[in-house]
């Protein structure tokens, strides 16, 4: 009897349904543990972690103070320490621990990380006069604040020196955007202009109509633009005076006094002072200043909008050029072209070329893309900017036309598979009704197949914003914080190079000089690009969803 129950239960096929649960459950965890370890190894690097001040004692040598941040701790075999050259004991238990400390003050120390064994340090404890100061350069600070002083003169010392260091770090703040404004927009408005003049002169040259007329009108613009920049350049001087104005003297736990220019300085802060309620202020801040601002010391420290802004610009640029000719494709081949030999050829290359290596796509785009198609252009429409290239350099719309083509198999396989789906009678129906073909196609089916041309559309972002391969040829680099969409004709400037979320993994988990600083920035990043891929294809789900709902009469 139990024998022919569990047949019937094999045969009704619920065997099957519980597996294909099971191995549903079991990928959701899996994808979920891992968002996890990204999201609290990435997000936990911007909490203020208590500093903490310890004796360390290496066997035979004199003991010294470490000041620091515990950011790693882990067992490690006493042998493996002794044949690291350490003067390990050889009697007691099997394992040591070694422990990572931040220990800052590059200019002091040389490393703003250390190992150290753990059971030689003594005597820890979190003093809370302890300042961090987090800096635009030489990283973070750790030590003591004597005094504040404005030029040569002391402005304030021992604990009133604390406020005043606020409030004029607060003004450092305020000069410091004006400084970014005045010349990223409007001296960098000036240089674009100077530019285009230059390009202008030399084209006139090359077609031998620069005469007296054309040079004097071209002097004066030029002169214009002169006396512009003359009057911001005096500004800017004047800015940065008062930006290097003031000064600091601080003191490391060892004793050694330094003076540090406030204009170096992003932040000071006393985390073992800090309430949770201040943890919790300076964690938002910091998280925001990650996805607004720029990078800075070697995109291990700052933010990182000009990866965000490129990827997301790049991908939408990919996904607007990829839509119509993956659409156009796909009619031919299922509504125009004669199915035959030709037509299950065509279609055999099209899925043979989803699964293409990416790089090889970059390969192609760098020849094809960027030195013929973009040295043609350079040729036919860009003389005077000769010898420096325009459009036969990698840049924006090369990498977007690079993925467009990567992701073109996928847009064309998907919407065929929606036009395929769409019933031969409402077809005929238009037809009988008196409708052209071209009429009963854009009116009736294309909007029909509209949600699964959104599918592919969202496959092709998936794909599209997380490669890093070919974009590595055709067009991202490792720093350009300047955005390739600003006031300056003509606005959008596709032949600029751009900055990507997945190529800045690559290059801070891969190729920064300071690993262990790094480390902790390829978790958040890592987890950003999932949000923002996610977010690209949420917008794109509740579209085709709309289109579904909208078109749901039709299909039945």
């Amino acid at each position: 009897m139990k024998k022919d129950s569990l047949t019937n239960w094999i045969k009704s096929g619920s065997p099957w349904i519980w597996m294909n649960a099971g191995a549903v459950s079991i990928a959701v965890i899996m994808t979920l543990g891992l968002l996890a370890v990204i999201a609290v190894r990435g997000m936990a690097h911007f909490w203020p972690a208590d500093v903490i001040v310890a004796d360390y004692q290496v066997p035979g040598s004199e003991p010294r103070l470490l000041a620091g941040e515990r950011v790693q701790a882990e067992q490690v075999p006493r042998a493996r320490l002794a044949a690291s050259g350490l003067p390990v004991a050889a009697e007691g238990g099997e394992f040591m621990t070694r422990e990572l400390l931040k220990v800052g003050n590059r200019e002091v120390y040389g490393a703003d990380f250390t190992w150290v064994v753990g059971e030689w340090l003594s005597n820890e404890r979190t003093p809370r006069n302890i300042v961090v100061l987090e800096r635009r350069e030489w990283g973070n600070f750790y030590g003591e604040l004597l005094n504040v002083k404005e030029g040569d003169n002391l402005v304030a010392e021992g604990e009133a020196a604390w406020d005043e260091l606020q409030r004029r770090i607060a003004r450092i703040d305020q000069l410091h955007g004006q400084i970014s404004h005045l010349e990223k927009v409007d001296i960098g408005r000036i240089n674009h202009g100077l530019e285009r003049l230059r390009l202008k002169t030399r084209k006139l040259e090359l077609e031998q109509r620069l005469d007296a007329a054309a040079q004097a009108e071209l002097d004066a613009e030029r002169a214009e633009w002169d006396a512009e920049y003359k009057t911001l350049e005096g500004r800017l001087a004047s800015l940065y005076q008062d930006f290097n104005r003031d000064s600091i003297g601080v003191r490391t736990l060892d004793g050694r006094e330094l003076e540090i220019s406030l204009g170096k300085v992003v932040r000071a802060y006393q985390p073992n002072a800090m309430s949770v309620p201040q943890k919790l202020g300076f964690y938002g801040a910091k998280i925001w200043e990650f996805v607004s601002d720029e990078p800075r010391e070697a995109n291990t420290e700052g933010g990182i909008f000009p990866a965000i802004f490129g990827t997301v610009l790049m991908t939408i640029i990919m996904a607007v050029i990829v839509t119509p000719f993956g659409v156009i494709a796909a009619v031919y081949l299922r509504e125009y072209a004669k199915q035959g030999v030709l037509t299950r050829i065509i279609r055999i290359a099209v899925n043979n070329l989803a699964g293409v290596p990416s790089i090889v796509y970059g390969v192609f785009g760098l020849g094809f893309f960027v030195y013929v198609l973009g040295g043609s252009l350079d040729r036919i429409f860009y003389p005077e900017a000769a010898p420096a290239p325009v459009f036969g350099t990698p840049g924006l719309m090369w990498a977007s036309l690079t993925l467009a083509i990567l992701t073109l198999p996928v847009v064309i396989v998907a919407t065929e598979e929606g036009l395929a789906r769409i019933p031969r009678m409402i077809r005929e129906g238009s037809l009988a009704l008196g409708a052209t073909k071209s009429e009963t196609l854009w009116k009736v089916v294309l909007p029909m197949a509209s949600p699964a041309m959104m599918t592919g559309l969202i496959l092709a972002v998936a794909r599209a914003a997380g490669e890093v391969a070919p974009l590595m040829l055709v067009g991202v680099v490792k720093l350009a914080p300047s955005l390739p969409l600003n006031g300056n004709y003509p606005y959008l400037h596709l032949d600029q190079k751009i900055m990507h979320l997945g190529f800045h993994i690559y290059d801070v988990g891969f190729q920064s000089p300071n690993v262990e600083a790094a480390r902790p920035l390829v978790y958040a990043t890592a987890l950003l690009l999932v949000l923002v891929i996610a977010t690209l294809n949420l917008s794109a789900v509740v579209i085709r969803n709309h289109l579904r709902e909208k078109y749901k009469a039709l299909d039945h």
